[in-house]
């Protein structure tokens, strides 16, 4: 991926994650659309750093459709996708009540980004050089036993990152994963301020440097996520899972959401 002269669109780039690399890319020189589903944020974000804005709810197929027309016809050298918004939360499978939040996650963390991907591919490759940026996480190799489903489906989205990467070789896009290990944000409740997190501008600094020095690679892993990406590979898989689920719920999903 260059790191600048894009067009990037980014649903779920109004906090966290999304919001610090979107200033970041727009330093560097690239127009940045953010997408989210409150219209007062996007005008305040808009005012603030010069943001394009469109309104749009991943969880909802019919806005995705709508907002991804809306992306393309106002800004018709999109060129690099972000399908950044994701939710986290604890689930209790030992009792039934698990089962909405189960199913909200699956919506939009999978569903979210799969029918995104769908709304743009067609637009992508008519672009000379375009981009799929996917956020999976550390957790889609190491599990943390509350968020059972958030690990399910960013597991999901390394594979299928790894999937179309193979049936979109040969065209202009390309398939980069980003996999970010527990960074402070509110995420989940307590993690902003977790000390087992990582501190988000030095995430988002490390992200952009690694972005900028490897403009080939297909997943970016800052140095905190490796613990966990190659548990398996080192043969210590046991034990990581072992680390990771042995502090309060929410320290642990500070370590590696």
């Amino acid at each position: 991926m260059n790191i600048s002269g894009n067009t990037i669109f980014i649903p779920g780039g109004t906090r966290g994650i999304g919001l610090a690399l979107a200033t970041r890319l727009q330093a560097k020189g690239n127009t940045v659309v953010v997408g989210g589903r409150s219209a007062a944020t996007l005008d305040a974000l808009a005012a603030e750093h010069g943001f394009g804005t469109v309104v749009i709810d991943t969880s909802d197929p019919d806005s995705i459709v709508k907002a991804s027309a809306e992306v393309i016809n106002r800004f018709p050298e999109v060129n690099v996708l972000v399908p950044m918004a994701g939710i986290m939360r604890a689930e209790n499978w030992n009792t039934p009540g698990f089962l909405a939040d189960a199913e909200a996650v699956v919506t939009t963390n999978l569903l979210g980004p799969i029918r995104l991907i769908a709304a743009f591919t067609e637009h992508l490759q008519s672009r000379p050089d375009a981009t799929i940026l996917t956020v999976s996480s550390g957790l889609a190799h190491v599990p943390l036993g509350v968020t059972a489903s958030y690990n399910a489906t960013k597991a999901a989205i390394h594979m299928l990152s790894e999937s179309i990467r193979l049936q979109l070789a040969g065209t202009s896009v390309s398939v980069v994963e980003l996999v970010p290990p527990g960074v402070q944000t509110d995420l989940m409740p307590g993690q902003a301020e977790s000390a087992h997190a990582l501190p988000l501008d030095e995430y988002a600094d490390e992200v952009m440097a690694l972005l900028e020095s490897e403009p080939d690679a297909h997943e970016i892993q800052v140095e905190r996520v490796k613990f966990f990406r190659y548990a398996e590979v080192r043969g210590d898989y046991d034990q990581v899972v072992g680390i990771l689920n042995a502090t309060d719920r929410h320290a642990a999903a500070a370590a590696a959401s």
